[in-house]
């Protein structure tokens, strides 16, 4: 089925589905974005704007786009079957609760046609947790993306045991060409890909923290200064091929020792309410208090947009 600038409906228009609108739109698909609460789209139209606005000031959008342009190709609705009408993706982008979810996706299971991809944005709850009973399930599929996917353009697309995989296949075409970065999970598991490999980071700091190595401060040092300039433009199993004489020299040299390290790392910390917690919250309040946390987010974005606009114009040169 042809998806060239097919119809797409964001169901939800929060953050994420506000942010799934206009990567759509700017890839020239016609997008409704459909919520119960009139407020909400409204709310949401004002939100959008002012988003597309901030792309176009960082380079996000190409020179032949406009704020106007944009922000034409999205329309809104509270009347879910006529959103429905004529679309080929939609995407759900509803809050982590189960319950919701199963409720939200066997309305979308009366209104759909055959062929119709009903994509969820979880982040963390398989598929095949709120698909199982719908008539159309195996055109489910999660595609979940990162805050803020105009800026990190990744989207990890999780298929439930019933997932025609015309639908996986789709849906990471439909990514590629709006120009997300889409990586396929063979089957589900908890956490999916990138909360897997975050995760894993995250509790290796808390240990090194806990245990009494190093402060929540150097933890963070060692990521901001250390691997993440790496990680920004390869992975860790390019990161090994490229420190030796490819991976197998690199598992010969230090695959040993890596093993014996990550022996000391089996065990999983109690994170809420420890001492711990307190410690590196306390931490992190000394850098930014809570009472600027939204300061602190836009600069990160800032950042971010600077950085997705430098690997693009690398990403033509060495095309070219």
């Amino acid at each position: 089925m042809a998806q060239s600038h097919a119809k797409v409906v964001i169901v939800g228009s929060g953050l994420i589905g506000r942010c799934w609108a206009v990567l759509f739109a700017r890839a020239g698909h016609s997008v409704t974005l459909y919520d119960i609460e009139e407020k909400q789209l409204s709310d949401a139209v004002l939100a959008i704007r002012q988003q597309v606005t901030d792309m176009q000031k960082s380079g996000a959008l190409a020179d032949d786009l406009t704020v106007d342009g944009v922000c034409k190709q999205i329309q809104t609705s509270n009347d879910l079957a006529s959103a429905l009408q004529g679309a080929l993706h939609v995407q759900e982008c509803v809050p982590e609760i189960i319950e919701l979810k199963k409720k939200v996706f066997a309305q979308l299971d009366e209104h759909v046609d055959e062929g119709v991809v009903m994509a969820s944005s979880s982040s963390c709850i398989v598929p095949s947790l709120f698909t199982e009973e719908l008539r159309h399930r195996s055109q489910c599929v999660v595609a979940h993306p990162v805050n803020p996917p105009q800026y990190i353009p990744l989207v990890e697309i999780v298929p439930a045991p019933w997932t025609a995989p015309e639908i996986v296949s789709r849906t990471r075409q439909l990514m590629l060409s709006i120009g997300q970065a889409p990586v396929t999970l063979n089957k589900e598991t908890n956490g999916f890909l990138l909360n897997r490999l975050q995760y894993a980071l995250i509790m290796e700091g808390w240990r090194l923290v806990e245990d009494g190595v190093c402060s929540p401060e150097d933890v963070d040092t060692a990521v901001s200064q250390g691997l993440g300039l790496r990680y920004s433009f390869m992975g860790p199993f390019e990161v090994m091929h490229l420190n030796a004489a490819g991976v197998n020299d690199y598992c010969e040299r230090y695959g040993a020792n890596i093993t014996k390290v990550c022996e000391t790392q089996a065990s999983a910390r109690d994170m809420a309410g420890t001492a711990t917690c307190a410690a590196v919250h306390d931490a992190m309040c000394r850098q930014t208090p809570v009472d600027q946390l939204a300061e602190r987010r836009q600069w990160r974005d800032v950042r971010l947009a600077a950085l997705a606009s430098h690997k693009q114009e690398e990403e033509k040169k060495s095309q070219s």
